[in-house]
């Protein structure tokens, strides 16, 4: 017989339970009071005797309760109602009064470090973390299914952003940039025309990324490519008015020099204005808002020599970084540049060489461009090469209704993450229990997932009029749903997945980067992307497999598996799950082995994946750097350079951050201690030993593998 648990999990039945239970109600009442050895029996024997295959938890307490008032233990069958119904309120009772004290305390480090781009110190960020908290107690007593909330609860899936659920707002976006700057857009009440010039393209822009971060809780991208048109209209406007003042008494080459030094000035105060607002601005999240700007040059772009010129401006802006309260040049976390390596750029005596050469460099110092090979997503996506909703998330191909291929202007509905190696561990290496146990665990996500999905329709464009009336999304009228958006897979709906490299540990005893162990971990992605596929099938939504970004979740997973099957080696004592199928920081492979071995994985996980490579010393190997952009472009579709460097973003110290004697990451320069402030390449997992760099006639890059 099979015990439905409020979770919705089935386990099986066991007395021994039931006796203890009743055991420990005894010693609530006097000893006249109590049940009988016979009659606890008796309880157990009228249950098993109804020979059911499934019986819920909540029936079997209806039985002891009518049971012990048969037997006339009216005193013990109150103390068992007592109990049942306290157990009952605690589920329900409101739970935010410590945790908002403690984010005012300073003393919520749970809350406080979820998320290390927001300063959880000042008033404006504890003014929205109060708010999440709010959402997450009414999501977790009213909003969820009860099995969804312990589900969550025990880590077997994770229900992301409830710190937003309350609210009718999505993931993550493509903004329609080129909408909204070609045919104007309304904020605050008020209309923002076409602009007449780069600089004023920038300004709106800006404003623009702002209003959007404000109504929505994950990462916004925009396409650069867009711009283009507004520098050649600055260029055609300082042009216009040289000849229209010194036409016959200035030579056209002179007008054309004078007219390239303004242009050049406004460009680089156009994406001055970019960098600097962005970094500036504090959306209604309390932070800044998480901008991807997407840089890549489409061959078939009417302005392609401008986009050119816009791509250069930001990485040598990137590169120079922005300076600090101190006057010190620093990194600045936002906004996140991705470039694309196409034909033309991939270092193979291509025309827009120079700007790859400038990426890389860049990349150097400030780990920032990510990589994109077009070459790889034009195979992974019916030809598309397009920019990831915020850092990581892409959308599925979609046409219009004139056949045309659609991404800007699409978003993503919400997310929620699978713990595979919990599977494993309960499984014990049973292979027949695994799958089985995977199977029942993404019905459980895909109703998790379709909570979402329901939360968000009925929503009205008046919401959110940036999103849904004014272009960034849509261009609704008022009051209109934004139903149709949410379905036939104009937006998408996100799998998450943690920890494959630990899963295949468990289950084979390997690594997945093993013969053995990576047929597993294919079959494995295979059923997570097959399920998404048979839930878009039966539901008309988009649903994508998403190569998880919590980091912080690695370390949640990591520790409520810890505390229910404690130390396991190599999966639970080293304190995290590797995120998504990455290879594990510990195993010996070389940067270009790594990015080869999760090309595989990452074909499967097209919902979003991105992979990383270690590089210690980058800014002294940019030969090898370069070798390794070339490899990127050939075999994988996106990936990322991080460096052992570490860096304080408050004093600009670029030495090793150390650990004090409470065991926290400090700046021996200027003591500063807040991780969002700081480059930590170790944070992760602590590792503290040697890389391996080795540059000889073959390139050949051995690098230990930075865990995130």
């Amino acid at each position: 017989m099979k015990v439905i648990k409020r979770d919705g999990r089935a386990v099986d039945y066991d007395k021994k339970k039931i006796e203890i239970a009743i055991e420990k109600a005894n010693q609530e009442v006097r000893k006249s009071k109590r049940a009988t050895k016979e009659e606890i029996k008796k309880i157990t024997d009228y249950i098993e005797e109804l020979d059911k295959k499934r019986i819920l938890v909540e029936d079997i307490q209806d039985i002891i309760e009518e049971k012990l008032m048969e037997f006339d233990k009216y005193d013990l069958a109150k103390k068992y109602i007592v109990y049942r119904y306290t157990r009952a309120l605690v589920r329900k009772q409101n739970t935010t009064d410590e945790s908002i004290l403690g984010l005012i305390r300073k003393t919520n480090k749970e809350v406080m470090e979820e998320n290390s781009n927001k300063n959880a110190i000042i008033a404006s960020t504890q003014r929205d973390l109060i708010a999440g908290e709010v959402s997450k107690d009414l999501t977790k007593r009213m909003l969820l299914p009860e099995k969804i909330m312990k589900a969550h609860e025990e880590g077997i899936l994770h229900f992301h952003d409830a710190d937003y659920f309350l609210q009718p707002i999505f993931n993550c976006c493509l903004i329609n940039i080129g909408d909204m700057l070609d045919n104007g857009t309304v904020m605050n009440g008020k209309l923002m025309e076409s602009p007449k010039s780069f600089q004023v393209a920038c300004t709106i822009t800006t404003q623009i990324i702002a209003s959007v971060a404000s109504s929505q809780y994950g990462g916004q991208s925009v396409d650069i490519r867009h711009l283009g048109k507004y520098l050649r209209k600055s260029y055609n406007k300082f042009k216009r008015e040289l000849e229209d003042q010194y036409l016959g008494r200035l030579s056209d080459e002179m007008i054309e020099e004078i007219t390239q030094t303004r242009l050049k000035t406004e460009l680089r105060q156009g994406v001055q204005t970019i960098q600097y607002q962005i970094n500036t601005l504090m959306t209604t999240n309390g932070q800044s808002p998480f901008v991807t700007l997407f840089l890549n040059l489409d061959k078939d772009d009417e302005y392609i020599k401008e986009n050119a010129m816009i791509i250069e401006e930001i990485l040598k802006q990137r590169y120079q970084g922005i300076k600090n309260e101190k006057g010190v040049f620093v990194t600045p976390a936002f906004p996140k540049l991705i470039y694309v390596l196409d034909e033309h750029n991939c270092l193979k005596g291509g025309k827009y060489d120079y700007l790859t050469k400038l990426a890389v460099k860049c990349s150097s110092k400030r780990m920032y461009p990510d990589y994109i090979s077009a070459k790889k997503m034009r195979e992974n996506y019916e030809g598309n090469v397009f920019s990831p909703m915020g850092c990581r998330s892409f959308l599925s191909p979609w046409k219009d209704e004139n056949g045309n291929y659609k991404f800007e202007g699409r978003f993503n509905q919400g997310v929620v993450s699978i713990n595979l190696p919990q599977i494993a561990l309960t499984a014990n290496g049973d292979e027949e229990k695994f799958w089985e146990l995977l199977s029942e665990r993404l019905e459980l996500c895909k109703e998790a997932l379709m909570c979402r999905h329901y939360a968000l329709l009925g929503t009205t464009s008046d919401v959110s009029p940036v999103h849904w009336r004014y272009g960034a999304i849509a261009r609704l009228g008022a009051g209109e749903k934004i139903d149709p958006l949410l379905k036939d897979g104009y937006s998408t709906i996100s799998l998450g997945y943690i920890g494959v490299y630990e899963t295949i540990k468990v289950m084979k005893g390997v690594s997945h980067t093993t013969p053995e162990g990576k047929e597993f971990a294919l079959k494995l992605m295979k059923t997570l992307k097959e399920a998404t596929e048979k839930w878009k099938k039966e539901t008309g939504l988009g649903f994508g497999l998403y190569g998880t970004p919590a980091e912080s979740l690695c370390y949640r997973f990591a520790r409520i598996d810890k505390e229910k099957f404690g130390d396991v080696e190599d999966i639970t004592d080293k304190g995290y799950y590797t995120n998504s199928y990455h290879v594990d920081v510990r195993e010996k492979i070389d940067a270009f082995s790594k990015l080869a071995f999760e090309s595989e994985l990452q074909k499967l996980s097209l919902g979003g994946a991105i992979s990383y490579v270690e590089i210690p010393n980058m800014s002294k190997n940019l030969e090898a750097l370069e070798e390794l952009v070339k490899f990127i472009y050939d075999n994988i579709q996106y990936a990322e350079f991080n460096t052992k460097s570490d860096y304080c973003h408050v004093c600009g110290y670029d030495g090793e951050i150390i650990i004090n004697d409470n065991n926290e990451w400090e700046c021996p320069q200027c003591g500063n201690k807040d991780h969002s402030k700081m480059n930590v390449t170790r944070r992760t997992c602590g590792y503290l030993g040697e890389n391996f760099w080795n540059v000889g006639k073959t390139k050949e890059i051995k690098s230990r593998v930075l865990h995130l």
